[in-house]
């Protein structure tokens, strides 16, 4: 006799075994899964969009295939044609269960959102930005002198600045005739010197003087959060931050798993890799929109992450990550174009830089923590201990300091067992024995009630 088909929701991991044809709506009404809902399941609210898995997922042990889910129907074409919907995205009213099948709930389809805070500690710090805006005015054109306007934008910086040779990419180059007439040869620059005796190169310009400050972006980005903070090049303060749960997490919820996910699907690596850009970019935008700044302000963007996230965001199959020796493709710190990247809410011209990593498994997120926390100026023992997916652990004094990393995400969520759950809705957050009758109850995220108390079941919903 057929088995009906396996349904696995990400993030929440609840499973069941659902007929063929159920929608997925439906399937996760019976699994008790948090899928939003307005309209009914007539297409209209789109608040049930899913993202349907694809290829191997050797962590749920199934291999999904490509017409998992029934074809596009006329609802979700005209939703599609009239509103759009992300690419690879489902509405899960419509769309019918066929065989096996991974679906990624993304936060916006949630009925409770998890929440990611993750703020920033003021500290004192020297500011050095390597992006700086200059004012110069440039002399105009001469028939007798026939000189190109970047030569003597480049002559002005030197005379009024005393900044020697600098650099355009083809993109200023292409704005700054524009920019000299329009602000009557006076312009803003914005120029990136990323060490005391490296190259110059403009960034951007503006037309005449330019008041509003520059902004960068810290990144963190873990294995089931990213942390963004705004922060400005001028006095170092954030501005505004935000967070998102990594989109990755539907291929896998911990790093073994993604690496395995690469491993056995081919192009797997490609998409993780354009999942977290995109994310990186709504994040970058949703910021933006809450300082009220524009996007094109934002011209430097520094980040930190584990070696598999590292590999993942540089478009780097993470796959000798999953093998002893642990080999990187590189540790050093790298610095590109954000467009290298893919991430275009920032501004054109934004550099990036990702601090190195440590180890194979030691990665730019504890070189950032070494940093901030100077454990090598400590006089006494010091253990740090960052508990996250993948923890990271650094202890030591003046003399040496270890570092070394652990599966803290695995071991707290249970992994590869039934019941093992992420601290999102539904999950248990404490439990209480009674001291006379040994009675135990529970309380879960999402509901201020405990097990033993009258509609505790109507809140939680089934489980």
């Amino acid at each position: 006799m057929t088995q009906d088909p396996l349904v696995i929701f990400t993030p929440s991991g609840k499973r069941g075994r659902v007929p063929e044809g159920t929608t997925v709506l439906a399937a996760a009404r019976r699994l008790g899964v948090d899928l939003d809902s307005v309209c009914g399941g007539r297409g209209i609210c789109s608040k049930c969009q899913v993202s349907p898995g694809k290829g191997q997922f050797s962590k749920h042990g199934v291999t999904v295939a490509e017409d998992a889910l029934g074809e596009v129907n006329a609802v979700e074409e005209r939703y599609d044609r009239i509103r759009g919907l992300k690419p690879g995205r489902r509405l899960g009213c419509q769309a019918q269960i066929r065989s096996d099948v991974v679906l990624d709930v993304p936060p916006e389809s949630q009925v409770h959102r998890q929440v990611v805070r993750k703020n920033a500690d003021a500290r004192p710090i020297v500011m050095d930005a390597a992006t700086r805006k200059f004012f110069v005015s440039v002399p105009e054109p001469d028939m007798h002198e026939p000189k190109g306007d970047l030569e003597r934008l480049s002559e002005a910086l030197r005379g009024q600045w005393r900044i020697g040779e600098v650099s355009a990419a083809p993109s200023v180059l292409a704005k700054l005739q524009q920019a000299l007439r329009k602000g009557a040869w006076e312009v803003t620059v914005a120029l990136h010197q990323e060490t005391e005796d490296g190259p110059r190169r403009i960034l951007d310009l503006w037309p005449g003087f330019r008041a509003e400050p520059f902004w960068g972006l810290a990144i963190d980005l873990g294995s089931t959060t990213i942390a963004a903070h705004l922060t400005s090049l001028e006095d170092g303060h954030v501005e505004a931050s935000a967070g998102v749960m990594n989109p990755q997490i539907r291929f896998g919820e911990d790093l073994m798993s993604r690496v395995s996910y690469s491993m056995m699907n081919e192009g797997g690596a490609a998409e993780m890799t354009s999942a977290v850009r995109a994310a990186i970019d709504d994040l970058a935008r949703e910021l933006a929109a809450e300082a009220g700044i524009e996007a094109r302000d934002i011209v430097e963007t520094v980040f930190v992450c584990n070696p598999v996230m590292h590999h993942l965001l540089l478009g780097i199959d993470p796959v000798e990550l999953g093998q002893a020796p642990f080999a990187l493709a590189t540790s050093d710190a790298v610095a590109l174009p954000a467009r290298d990247l893919d991430l275009t809410a920032l501004n054109p011209g934004a550099q990036v830089y990702v601090l190195p990593c440590i180890a194979g498994h030691v990665g730019a997120d504890a070189a950032a923590v070494a940093l901030s926390e100077r454990p090598d100026q400590s006089d006494d023992l010091v253990l740090i201990v960052d508990v996250g997916t993948n923890a990271e652990l650094l202890l030591g004094d003046r003399a040496r300091v270890l570092a070394c990393s652990s599966p803290t995400g695995p071991a707290f969520e249970g992994a590869q067992i039934s019941s093992g759950q992420r601290a999102a809705p539904g999950a248990i957050e404490a439990i209480r024995i009674h001291p006379d009758t040994k009675e135990p109850r529970f309380r879960v995220i999402g509901c201020e009630k405990w097990s033993d108390e009258p509609a505790f079941w109507d809140e939680v919903g089934p489980g």
